[in-house]
């Protein structure tokens, strides 16, 4: 078991995406999707300025990986087992629009991008991460973000990049704490930090994820602690 911790600069319902009783992360931080395995744990720490509120320090959510699959496997199996997470914009429901299955393989091989979260911009570092992380198992805060305790602040990461190796002493003692806290698992105790308010851009994506992924393209010029 690893666990990976980095910060989410913006919680918007998307990366991860907490809904229909499985977590995903499907786009944005390529480096640990391409790398974290069944049984890993990925923890998103908050950012210290979203919206004017101050979540730095705090637990936004936990996911123990469940399962692995890669992006054109992940569309199947939305296609097949999971449509809503497949994004529709133009739904009512907040957590239609911000689906991240947003790659379509089913008549291009490349991945036809779907209207989403995301634009054409995005690519490269989405498809770079190769897989999704499924969570079956997962605390999910948003907006109601917990305190960290005082033993596992090192576990907190700020800016670009993430955590791994150096916090690999504390892996067990964050499990303990998470699953002995009281939480119910795959609860949504909060709400996305921010709600998109989506805009058809020319490309006919919108353009609501420029800061999350400008930060995940530096992480990839980073030496990252799990590589």
């Amino acid at each position: 078991m690893r666990l990976f911790s980095y910060c989410i600069p913006i919680d918007d319902g998307a990366a991860p995406n907490p809904y229909f009783d499985i977590c995903t992360l499907a786009i944005c931080k390529p480096v640990i999707r391409r790398v974290a395995n069944i049984g890993d744990w990925v923890v998103g720490v908050g950012s210290k300025n979203v919206g004017g509120i101050d979540y730095s320090g705090k637990l936004v959510y936990a996911m123990k990986v469940t399962d692995v699959k890669t992006i054109q496997e992940y569309d199947e199996f939305c296609r097949a087992e999971l449509p809503g997470k497949i994004p529709n914009i133009y739904a009512s429901e907040y957590k239609r629009k911000v689906g991240d299955c947003i790659y379509d393989f089913e008549k291009d091989i490349e991945g036809k991008l779907r209207p989403s979260v995301h634009n054409f911009k995005n690519r490269d570092t989405d498809l770079g991460g190769i897989n999704v992380l499924l969570s079956t198992h997962f605390y999910y805060f948003g907006d109601k973000a917990i305190d960290i305790p005082p033993h596992l602040t090192e576990i907190i990461k700020q800016g670009q990049g993430h955590k791994s190796n150096s916090i690999h002493h504390l892996r067990l003692s964050f499990l303990d704490w998470i699953e002995n806290s009281g939480f119910k698992l795959n609860k949504l105790y909060g709400n996305p930090q921010i709600k998109i308010e989506f805009k058809q851009s020319p490309d006919g994506g919108a353009t609501t994820c420029s800061i999350r992924c400008k930060n995940d393209s530096m992480d990839e010029s980073l030496e990252n602690e799990s590589i």
